[in-house]
């Protein structure tokens, strides 16, 4: 077994207002978002599967052409390549599971 404590790794800065601390198995990798109100995800796109998890706040996610304001307890499935951006409505707090590992999220 191993054990981290998310507040000893190193935070991220992904863009203004969305801060990371990732976490990596052998075969994926966790990532916990806090995202400020306002802060813009960028439209991109990666070859790993994706799902996004709400934990807190408001969040609206776009993959493709469609569009949806998401709260806690929402679940978004983005596949292989998808282009995908949002912005958070309120402060959010996100989790994120990509398979495989995010070898560009390593310190």
């Amino acid at each position: 077994m191993k054990l981290l404590k998310l507040d000893e790794l190193p935070p991220r800065e992904l863009s203004p207002g969305c801060q990371g601390h990732f976490v990596h198995s052998e075969h994926m990798t966790v990532a916990h978002w806090v995202f400020e109100a306002g802060a813009p995800l960028r439209e991109h796109s990666h070859p790993h599967e994706q799902i996004t998890n709400i934990i807190e706040g408001e969040f609206e996610f776009t993959v493709g052409s469609e569009t949806r304001r998401l709260g806690p307890r929402s679940v978004v499935i983005v596949p292989s390549n998808a282009l995908h951006s949002g912005r958070a409505i309120t402060r959010t707090y996100t989790l994120d599971v990509f398979h495989p590992v995010r070898e560009d999220y390593r310190s």
